[in-house]
């Protein structure tokens, strides 16, 4: 995918990038790849290949959720900056709080906000079951994002606290997505929350299956969520 390509890409979906945009990204390629170098941030380095499969991908939420109505947005675990820094950069307005808990990513993405420009970009290292609890965070954001970080039902306890009652959670996922929504639902019952819809579609130029699931907070989550650290990995809510 050229640059040209996906910026085409994104017009077909009524997201129209300017030119400063259209650098934006450019610069974020290169600061991904000068960075990588130096920590693992990703394994995907080739130009087309970063369009298409972490900033195309990182925008496909917004083909089927309204980014241009909410304003607080925190993504969890996206410490190289997906989907995040792409949904900032397309939707300006967005408060962005990225949590994750490796420090020296949270370096990196304190440095990209600065080279790209971009205003309430706020890293914050921490674990998400800690950061849950904190008033400062809990059901603090309009929507709560989460991309390849875990599967749903503990994906649900990391991130459905942030999210305030009539906020959302949505997470990007690959394919086969049935046998996780299942495994979830207890989950995201008990953490007050409503599955709205899942779209399942095909990246462009053969690059796999993808899902957006689209999950409503109904209600508040209760207090003993999220469990400590490390808890919701050994006894997921099944």
């Amino acid at each position: 995918m050229t640059k040209e390509q996906f910026a085409q890409a994104l017009a077909e979906h009524g997201i129209s990038l300017t030119d400063r945009q259209k650098e934006q990204f450019d610069q974020f390629f290169h600061l991904l790849v000068e960075w990588n170098e130096k920590m693992n941030l990703t394994g995907i380095t080739e130009e087309d290949q970063v369009y298409i499969k972490h900033f195309y991908d990182s925008i496909t939420p917004a083909f089927y959720f309204p980014f241009d109505k909410v304003q607080t947005v925190v993504d969890i675990g996206g410490g190289a900056g997906f989907p995040s820094i792409p949904l900032k950069i397309c939707f300006p307005q967005l408060k962005m709080t990225i949590i994750d808990s490796l420090n020296k990513r949270m370096n990196f993405l304190t440095h990209v906000a600065d080279e790209l420009g971009l205003e309430n970009v706020r890293p914050v290292h921490g674990r998400a079951e800690d950061r849950g609890q904190e008033s400062a965070y809990r059901e603090g954001f309009d929507l709560v994002v989460a991309r390849a970080v875990a599967r749903l039902n503990l994906l649900t306890e990391f991130c459905l606290p942030f999210a305030r009652v009539g906020g959302h959670f949505i997470a990007l996922k690959g394919a086969e997505i049935t046998p996780e929504l299942n495994e979830a639902k207890k989950a995201i019952k008990t953490l007050g929350g409503k599955t709205r819809k899942v779209e399942t579609f095909q990246l462009l130029e053969d690059a796999g299956e993808r899902n957006i699931v689209i999950i409503e907070k109904v209600e508040a989550t209760p207090k003993g969520y999220p469990r400590k650290a490390g808890v919701p990995a050994k006894k997921p809510l099944i």
